[in-house]
């Protein structure tokens, strides 16, 4: 089941939902607006390697704004922390976002009970598009889930401070070191 907006209020009253800063005004019926903070990530590698950390160097989007080219993935993040302990967080981009071509997420809408830090964003356009800091780009949604469970706590991503790359390369390191 969805949590409604005005839910998603009741849980953040209760601290079973963080979202900081909080803005009543970017509240949805069931989903609430998050906001793409100043910071952009992009690799610098010809061609990437999923079992090395890749290079990669990040700037600041301009008040001007930032051309976005296609065929590249840019990172971002939201400007809001979010945690969760009891629900499951989806992200999703929002529709006047997603009808000038730019999509917020490749696969990585989907997160875990019990994640806390902010979202990074994948950021890809069909054609050119001009991007501005801390625009309402996505918004995250509650589903309630059912059963016992292990919340969320990997080292990777967990209390995350900024951008991250992506960090695949520990799958690996750790699938080596459990098969030696």
């Amino acid at each position: 089941m969805i949590l409604s907006g005005l839910e998603i209020e009741k849980e953040i009253a209760k601290g079973n939902i963080v979202i900081s800063p909080y803005e009543r005004t970017c509240l949805n019926p069931n989903s609430y607006n998050l906001r793409l903070h100043d910071e952009l990530l992009t690799y610098d590698e010809p061609a990437l390697d999923m079992k090395k950390p890749n290079a990669y160097r990040s700037f600041k989007i301009p008040e001007t704004g930032y051309l976005l080219r296609p065929g590249r993935v840019y990172l971002g993040r939201t400007l809001e922390y979010t945690e969760t302990k009891t629900f499951v967080p989806m992200l999703e981009g929002r529709s006047s976002v997603g009808r000038l071509g730019l999509s917020i997420h490749i696969t990585a809408g989907f997160g875990d009970v019990g994640f806390s830090g902010f979202w990074t964003l994948e950021l890809h356009c069909i054609e050119p598009i001009r991007i501005y800091p801390f625009v309402e780009i996505c918004q995250i949604y509650y589903h309630s889930i059912k059963g016992e469970y292990e919340p969320y706590s990997s080292g990777k991503y967990q209390n995350n401070k900024g951008v991250q790359p992506s960090m695949l390369y520990l799958d690996f390191e750790k699938q080596k070191s459990q098969v030696g």
